[in-house]
């Protein structure tokens, strides 16, 4: 039997590089992210319909983001043990009944439990894209289609969202959340109808070498201090606008140009996935997110926020995919990948956690600055020295494998 038809006969559920699939992981990872990305606007909102304290909006995030990191610890026993359609099935409907009921919640005590249990549903999922991306035979470009579907959605979200904040008040993101995911439930049909399992490449899994624990343990640190540096400054990227001068309209606006321009850089990281050397494109990458970041001290005037804006949405999307494949790289099996939602979900628990008070400490925003930057350089040092000790080109190693009818990546 040719390999072709073999391919036709496989179950859509089963092939990892399949449209439907890609589809799938961008889908819950997009909305398991959604918050992260439309943050600034968020906070906003909840602190003047809901008049919560920075230090408020604060823990709210940090225990919305803390559940979706701990849902990477039962993930390890749950994916490889129960059927993946029924478990993103039964996940993705307590993602949208939480949301239903964050439409009608105003109170802080309330709410933040409501979240809770909604965001480690919405973690879960998150977990399962991140594995089902390591599982790719291109784990660069993988990763890069799991970043533009999260950018991609942020930008809309950041573009739209104020809108229906001025027509329906915070509900409206809450209501958006529950929808876009009862839509994507329809996608579990490209899951495999039982557990995870290993690779189907023997040949790839017998010849790789033994998982580097230390290096895995180093590149989830990277992944934590990455996020913690990001999110603290992108949380309140509204506040440094209203500092700037910016009126809040205009920074809703200006954040989602940049959310939209940024998607341009996974896209890039897709096109030349496993075809450059990874730690230049790191290097890079987080270089020009250092620049973003410092460049806020002080701002005044939408040009040079806009600038700030758009070099952090670039660097953001450029590393991500990067940052993810190496621990796929690590770890083929997607142990690591799974842990990096702890690591990454922890970092966005304690950006916010730790940045709302500092802003009510020091009544500014610029205190900020000085966490998020030595934070991304150490992420940056430790992800560099986390890379396998060779680096598997996908693009070549590939290449042979890319004729396949069922080969998408």
């Amino acid at each position: 039997m040719s390999e072709t038809s073999m391919s036709v006969q496989l179950d859509r559920g089963d092939d990892p590089n399949s449209m439907g699939r890609i589809a799938l992981i961008m889908a819950f990872a997009s909305l398991g992210a959604l918050l992260l990305l439309a943050a600034p606007i968020v906070a906003i909102q909840l602190q003047q319909q809901l008049k919560f304290s920075p230090s408020q909006t604060g823990d709210l995030f940090a225990v919305e983001l803390g559940a979706t990191a701990l849902a990477s610890i039962p993930a390890l026993y749950w994916v490889r043990r129960i059927n993946l359609r029924k478990a993103a099935l039964s996940l993705g409907l307590i993602y949208v009944v939480g949301n239903a009921i964050s439409v009608f919640l105003t109170t802080f005590e309330t709410l933040i439990v409501v979240r809770g249990v909604t965001s480690f549903a919405g973690g879960s999922l998150m977990v399962l894209s991140m594995m089902l991306a390591a599982q790719a035979r291109n784990r660069d470009r993988m990763f890069g289609y799991w970043t533009v579907g999260q950018l991609a959605l942020g930008a809309i979200g950041l573009a739209t969202l104020p809108l229906l904040f001025s027509a329906f008040g915070i509900a409206a993101f809450y209501l958006s959340m529950g929808v876009l995911m009862a839509l994507s439930i329809l996608l579990v049909r490209y899951l495999p109808p039982r557990p995870l399992q290993s690779p189907t490449n023997r040949v790839e899994a017998q010849t790789a070498p033994p998982v580097n624990v230390t290096k895995v343990v180093i590149a989830l640190v990277a992944c934590l201090l990455f996020y913690v540096g990001l999110i603290s400054v992108w949380t309140f990227m509204g506040g440094f606008a209203e500092a700037a001068g910016i009126a809040p309209e205009a920074t809703s606006l200006y954040l989602a140009l940049a959310t939209a321009i940024g998607v341009a850089t996974p896209i890039a990281a897709i096109s030349v996935g496993g075809a450059l050397n990874r730690r230049v494109v790191l290097v890079g990458g987080y270089g020009v997110m250092v620049i973003g970041v410092a460049l806020l001290v002080n701002v005044e005037g939408a040009v040079r926020f806009v600038i700030c804006a758009l070099a952090i949405k670039a660097a953001w999307g450029w590393v991500l995919p990067f940052l993810m494949s190496t621990l796929g790289d690590l770890d083929p099996l997607g142990r690591a990948s799974n842990l990096a939602n702890l690591g990454i979900a922890g970092g966005l628990a304690i950006g916010p956690f730790v940045a709302g008070r500092i802003v009510e400490a020091t009544g500014g925003f610029n205190a900020l600055i000085f966490l998020a930057l030595p934070t991304i350089v150490a992420s940056l040092v430790l992800i560099v020295l986390s890379q396998p000790r060779r680096s598997k080109p996908d693009s070549v190693a590939d290449s042979t494998r890319m004729a396949r009818p069922s080969n998408i990546t």
